[in-house]
């Protein structure tokens, strides 16, 4: 049974199709993702009659459903709970209505008392008439004047008839001039006249009643659409959907009840704030900030500069109008940028500039309404794809966590050359982990993953040959690495054993050859006698004073996909020169059962194969019978 990273030849009859269907499926897995993302937007454009009604009663269910529990948990039951829940949403719903109500006719009524106010405003923001501003203004309105008037010189007019001749001529052709016609409309039907003004009114009542129904269902109806959603993931989805549904309506619930707690509060702050610099009507300013703060963007934008134009219609001066500025800036940079980070933290989980793109994509899609649910219906979607595999993309792409692995930022900093930032990047991972850990999780899968991009051609030799350099000249800053004691009693020094001497030994190139440096410089420090050997430097002389001590342990590092055929074949070499002697294969970051794997070495014999520096650690500690761990701190 072939091997994962086997870098045996491929048996002849299945020698081309290989590396095709690789590709293949490569291009198909970049495309089905984005093919559903075509079916999915244009799926939500043209079914938004029905899906923005269900999304925003959602995004009420998750805010009323923390309130419905605890009713219930006072033993009243569920559908009477989700009654008086709608009914006491009802009432605050209503009550704030006609408290904005109330007021915006109050100022509509009040509006021609400031016209006065108004009209100076805008005389005083009229371009200046004195002063060198004011005197290239009127220059430029002259020369625009003259410039019109050249170009469209007027016609003079003609002069009055003279004769009794000339009279009767003019006569004439003012009686032949055209009649000019006027279109009389034409009225409207019935239908027409609903169309024109029923339609815009009727529309929002029908969504408000949409949205009510879809509300109190999934409030009455929680446990039956659970097990409906359960059923549709099947039976052996179900602890990956449960999950994932409580995930989403722990963070969505969270963030709507945090949401308006917090901008009822901001409300109230504008509000009273307001009314203490005399501002009429403050409660409705207070109001309306409290309730478009719920917009994303927009929403607080609208609610304080139209307070800040109103400030300037009803005051004659200009410091109220800055003061209400300097309080609506201090405010929303402090909410902003302090209250709402330590409140919300990470609970929704979706990056800034995730929300902001969402926000635009949901209000192309569904309008002003969209806007208003893209953050829960965006939270959504990044929960999915972290539980579906199909949709992980939606995670990568919206979630606040985009961070890459230690491993991957090191060799991608490799890769750009960078070696400081590189470097850097392996002395904060020394800062909370050992050497041991940093050469097996970072430094160790960034050389497998340089050695797999170099078979496949994607890395060049110049930047491979750098790539080495760099990590090479890593390895030798940290030889000097001080290392604090292994854990547990230590034996005295004359009942502990004589640590064996260790070879290591490079299976063929480059990469293979720091690996072995790596486990070499282990080794050392934790108290073994080693040493580094290349594969020409095993001449029959070196091989032959080897065979004389049998307690030389011997190890063959390689690194995958393509290391395994010379592995083999020196681990071969090694066993017929040397039977007697321990020999062990380093075959780092393989995948696979170990046993499988040194069975595939088959007449070499390996007493072991390892892949990873740890265990190849405890693997010499075994041989040597050494008490010492060799963990390194």
């Amino acid at each position: 049974m072939p091997l994962p990273n086997d870098p045996s030849p491929t048996p002849a009859t299945q020698p081309v199709q290989s590396r095709p269907a690789a590709a293949s499926t490569g291009g198909s897995r970049y495309i089905e993702p984005l093919l559903l993302i075509a079916f999915v937007l244009v799926a939500l454009y043209f079914a938004r009659i029905v899906l923005l009604p269900l999304a925003i009663a959602l995004a009420l269910n998750f805010l009323l459903s923390p309130a419905v529990s605890q009713f219930e948990r006072l033993r009243i039951g569920r559908i009477p709970s989700v009654i008086l829940v709608v009914l006491m949403s009802f009432a605050l719903a209503g009550g704030v209505g006609w408290i904005v109500a109330r007021q915006v006719i109050t100022v509509i009524n009040d509006l021609p008392n400031y016209r006065l106010n108004i009209q100076e405003k805008i005389t005083s923001i009229h371009a200046p008439t004195n002063g060198p501003l004011g005197r290239a203004y009127k220059s430029i309105h002259e020369i625009g004047s003259d410039i019109s008037n050249a170009t469209n010189p007027k016609q003079p007019a003609p002069p009055p008839p003279r004769t009794r001749r000339e009279r009767e001529r003019q006569r004439l052709e003012q009686a032949n001039q055209p009649v000019p016609v006027r279109v009389v409309p034409q009225q409207p039907t019935t239908g027409q006249y609903l169309d024109l003004y029923a339609r815009p009114l009727l529309e929002p009542i029908g969504m408000l009643i949409m949205v009510l129904v879809f509300t109190f269902y999934m409030l009455v109806k929680h446990e039956n659409l659970r097990h409906r959603l359960l059923l549709l993931a099947g039976r052996g989805r179900i602890t990956v959907m449960t999950k994932a549904m409580n995930e989403a309506a722990g963070r969505v619930s969270r963030y709507l009840v945090l949401n308006v707690v917090l901008n009822a509060t901001y409300g109230v702050i504008f509000g009273v704030s307001l009314y203490l610099l005399g501002v009429p009507n403050a409660t409705l300013w207070g109001v309306l900030m409290g309730i478009l703060r719920m917009v994303p963007y927009a929403g607080t934008m609208a609610a304080g500069l139209s307070t800040i134009v109103f400030t300037l219609a009803v005051f004659p001066g200009w410091w109220h109008a800055i003061w209400v500025l300097l309080l609506f800036t201090g405010l929303e940079f402090s909410v902003a940028n302090f209250i709402e980070p330590h409140i919300y933290g990470k609970g929704t989980g979706v990056s800034a500039f995730a929300l902001i793109v969402m926000a635009v994509v949901w209000t192309l899609l569904w309008g002003w309404p969209g806007l208003i649910v893209s953050t829960p219906l965006t939270v959504c979607l990044i929960v999915m794809g972290r539980y579906v595999p199909q949709l992980s993309f939606l995670d990568i792409l919206l979630g606040e966590e985009a961070e890459l692995s230690p491993e991957a930022h090191f060799y991608e900093r490799l890769l750009a050359m960078d070696q400081p930032e590189a470097h850097q990047i392996a002395t904060s991972f020394l800062e909370k982990h050992t050497l041991l850990e940093l050469y097996d999780h970072v430094v160790l899968p960034a050389l497998v993953l340089s050695e797999q991009d170099h078979h496949k051609g994607a890395l060049d030799g110049v930047r491979g040959s750098w790539l080495y350099k760099s990590v090479a000249e890593l390895i030798a800053e940290l030889t000097d690495y001080e290392c604090a004691p292994a854990e547990g009693p230590e034996e005295p020094e004359s009942t502990a054993p004589r640590p064996r001497p260790v070879i290591c030994i490079p299976a063929e190139d480059e990469v293979d050859e720091l690996a072995a440096t790596m486990l070499a410089q282990l080794l050392d420090q934790c108290g073994y006698g080693t040493m580094l050997l290349s594969t020409s430097s095993l001449t029959p002389e070196i091989l032959s004073r080897l065979a004389k001590d049998a307690e030389t342990i011997l190890c063959v590092s390689a690194v995958p996909p393509f290391a395994f055929a010379q592995a083999r074949k020196l681990a071969q070499s090694l066993r017929d020169n040397l039977p007697r002697n321990p020999i062990f294969i380093g075959f780092w970051g393989g995948d696979g059962d170990k046993e499988n794997l040194r069975a595939r070495f088959g007449n070499a014999r390996p007493n072991a194969v390892v892949t990873s520096l740890d265990a190849a650690l405890w693997q010499v500690r075994e041989m040597t019978g050494n008490p010492k761990s060799p963990a390194l701190s």
